[in-house]
């Protein structure tokens, strides 16, 4: 009985404590013991009114493996949305790296729609217009269409070291993220289910973690991706890369592409004071650098190819000898639909770098993920989050399929060939580029993510290829030249089509009728 001489504000203020205290304390105390804790999967709103779930396995709902341009765009993305996301780096300095420095348009898009636009703010990033095409001491200068678009937008080239470690900075400002480093050494399976990952800090303390939904994105040299899909990497070529300091470019913020022999060569500028070269060489092998085979090649072969206003600043670069290089992969996306896990970024899908597409395809996919998840409170269901998952494959597509194939068949066209029918194509290529006007804002918008349409790369292509037939049949066609004609139509198929093939033609030109598109999500 109460006391009828104690003051109300004083019962008051006791049972409010009461209240406060069940509310504060109540929840831990019934996930006290491991049998309850596993009873304790429910769905909360977030202030931000996104629903996410309180998992089985703790505190996190999402575990990302690395931090590079995927990784970090989807912590931040999926931390923005309510997820609670543990990245797990090998390594959190920041990278330096010689490819991933070119995002086209398309990417600085989607970058704007991640909102991490503010990401190529303060590193010294340099806007990109277009590009400009070298070949024979001829140039043809290829704007982006850019008319319909804001100003700022356009590509952008930066130090992709710089770049990656503002994005990781934005993702650990969010109070959902947490980024440790530690080498990811296994993932954790039970029963054909991804529960987490097996990891070592950097301290060499063996540690486990656990989650719903285990994304790797650890690059191009993955550990992982063979228990996630079938992997056939493909080594074109190299590229062996130099900073050329205190030049101009001979078109001020356009990449620049010499269709040199054996294979291009690319400049672009990567800080205001800094280009990028980078020389494309055929094959695996690559000329030794230590007993200056490279340092001959690079003079003798290379420099009196490049445009003369680059000379001088390319030969300072090789006798500086900060000389470095990096295999080119290309491998197809041919995922093994597993529950529990998802594989993005390099890890995922490689394309011949030639382009500059792959961060344009990693931050796209990004996108395609966020808005399939964003339906989901509760990712605790595996078998009908990988079902439902599939999606992702076919959503994907029109973008990294277009950006794929271009990629990989301009990088075969480009490069110098003693075959007459394989010389026509590239040349009908630069002449057709340089038609302007719908011939070269057509391929263009293709190769700047601002129109992936398969279709129309299809037509572009073989527009080349019969391009190219024409100017060998005026204006009198000889049966050499007749037959130089059939074979370049038969060696641009031999081209192209095989990377069809590989990306997969019915999700590509028919994605409608692949049973996972726009799957529905499964109930909560």
């Amino acid at each position: 009985m109460v006391d009828p001489y104690v003051p109300g504000w004083i019962i008051c203020t006791a049972l409010s404590l009461v209240a406060l205290y069940k509310l504060v304390f109540a929840p831990k105390n019934r996930c006290a013991s491991s049998e309850a804790a596993a009873q304790c999967s429910e769905n909360i709103t977030t202030a931000t009114g996104e629903c996410r779930s309180l998992n089985r396995n703790g505190d996190v709902d999402i575990i990302i493996v690395g931090a590079g341009v995927a990784g970090s765009a989807l912590a931040h993305t999926l931390g923005k949305d309510g997820r609670r996301v543990l990245v797990i780096e090998r390594d959190l300095n920041e990278p330096d790296r010689i490819v991933g420095e070119l995002l086209q348009p398309g990417g600085y898009l989607k970058l704007i729609e991640l909102g991490l636009e503010d990401c190529v703010q303060k590193i010294d990033a340099q806007q990109v217009f277009g590009y400009a095409l070298f070949k024979d001491g001829k140039h043809t200068r290829l704007s982006y269409p850019l008319d319909k678009f804001h100003s700022d937008i356009a590509g952008r080239s930066f130090h992709n070291g710089r770049f990656i470690q503002r994005m990781r900075e934005k993702a650990a400002s969010l109070p959902d993220v947490r980024l440790e480093q530690g080498t990811v050494t296994s993932l954790l399976e039970e029963k054909g289910t991804i529960k987490g990952v097996q990891y070592k800090t950097k301290d060499g303390q063996e540690l486990s973690a656990c989650a719903p939904l285990t994304i790797v994105c650890d690059g191009c040299f993955s550990n992982l991706r063979r228990s996630l899909c079938n992997p056939q990497v493909d080594v074109p070529s190299c590229f062996v890369g130099l900073v050329l300091e205190n030049c101009e470019l001979p078109c001020a913020n356009h990449g620049h592409v010499i269709l040199g022999d054996p294979s291009p060569v690319l400049f672009y500028p990567i800080s205001s004071t800094e280009v990028r070269c980078l020389v494309d060489v055929p094959g695996q092998k690559v000329p030794s650098i230590s007993n200056g085979e490279m340092e001959k090649y690079l003079k003798t072969v290379i420099a009196p190819q490049i445009p003369p206003e680059l000379y001088d600043a390319f030969i300072a670069a090789v006798d500086k000898g900060n000389i470095r290089t990096m295999p080119n992969r290309s491998m197809p996306a041919a995922p093994y639909p597993t529950p529990g896990a998802l594989l993005m970024g390099d890890a995922f899908n490689m394309r011949h770098p030639l382009t500059g597409g792959g961060m344009t395809v990693a931050l796209s996919d990004i996108v395609v993920l966020r808005n399939l998840l964003r339906p989901l409170c509760d990712l605790n269901d595996a078998p009908k989050l990988c079902k439902y998952l599939e999606s992702f494959y076919t959503l994907r597509k029109p973008v990294a399929s277009t950006i794929n194939t271009l990629a990989g068949a301009l990088h075969k066209v480009f490069c110098a060939s003693p075959d007459p029918a394989r010389k026509e194509m590239r040349q009908a290529c630069f002449d057709y580029l340089s038609l302007g006007g719908l011939f070269s804002e057509g391929p263009v918008s293709l190769l700047s993510g601002l129109n992936p349409r398969p279709l129309s790369l299809v037509l572009h292509f073989f527009a080349v290829a019969i391009y190219g037939v024409g100017r060998l049949l005026l204006p009198f066609p000889s049966p050499k030249r007749i037959w130089t004609g059939v074979r370049l139509i038969s060696s641009a198929s031999g081209i192209i089509l095989p990377i069809i093939k590989a990306e997969g033609i019915r999700q590509m030109f028919f994605p409608a009728t692949v049973p996972a598109y726009y799957r529905t999500p499964p109930a909560a």
